[in-house]
């Protein structure tokens, strides 16, 4: 019984982070430029954990108290600003970096991150001619401790399998156009491995302090879908 709550604590809370990240691009493409006010009906996916989770409440399988601690957990206390303190102390730190590259769990859990959907990651760099891009074909893997919840473009059917197929053109969507002399390299994640991407640091960013350049740092570029710039954007959902 332990395992089932476990595995769907972890299925919940998946589902939940899906749910609630809005979809940046369908947004856009939405976008009243008049100030109505909207009833905003969950998604489907939001309705069916809810209707889940106040089901194993009632029957006392799972304590809510348990559930809202680990999604908090997951949306406040670990995220992509872990991950952007990994890449940041890199770029700052030769010594840091070359362990990062070459022993990454070591690495990463010299800053406190580390365990669940984190256990084995292996940290790729990109250079001017290397360009790193993760997925996960079979599902969803993501390296929680690091990035959070995954995003739910991510997720996707059309991302899991045209980044695979057509990495560039994925890229293209996303907003970025490599020169044809730079090699792309897809890594695909899995429950035994995940990755992140060490991001190309921006130029003008010599003077900057370490926790400036983590603030730089996106999810998006973590996983190769961006790169870093000294204006922080926002990123999909």
């Amino acid at each position: 019984m332990t395992t089932t709550r476990r595995d769907f604590l972890i299925t919940a809370v998946t589902a939940a982070g899906a749910a609630v990240t809005p979809d940046l691009a369908h947004t856009q493409e939405h976008v009243h430029d008049h100030n109505h006010d909207h009833q905003v009906v969950p998604s489907d996916p939001a309705l069916r954990v809810k209707a889940l989770e106040s089901l194993l409440v009632e029957k006392g399988l799972v304590d809510r108290a348990a559930l809202d601690a680990l999604i908090d957990t997951y949306e406040h206390k670990v995220g992509p600003r872990n991950g952007a303190r990994v890449v940041a102390r890199a770029w700052e730190d030769p010594a840091y970096k070359q362990r990062l590259l070459t022993n990454s769990d070591a690495a990463v859990a010299e800053l406190g991150y580390g365990g669940l959907q984190g256990e084995h990651m292996v940290v790729v760099e990109n250079t001017a001619k290397v360009h790193n891009l993760v997925v996960c074909t079979l599902c969803s893997c993501y390296p929680w401790p690091v990035h959070g919840l995954p995003p739910v473009w991510y997720k996707s059917a059309p991302y899991r399998s045209r980044s695979v197929i057509d990495p560039r053109g994925v890229l293209r969507e996303f907003g970025m156009e490599l020169a044809d002399d730079v090699e792309v390299r897809v890594w695909d994640s899995t429950a035994e491995l995940r990755y992140l991407v060490l991001p190309e640091r921006p130029s003008g960013t010599e003077k900057m302090s370490e926790a400036e350049l983590a603030a730089l740092v996106t999810r998006d570029a973590m996983v190769g879908v961006a790169k870093v710039t000294t204006q922080r954007e926002g990123v999909r959902a």
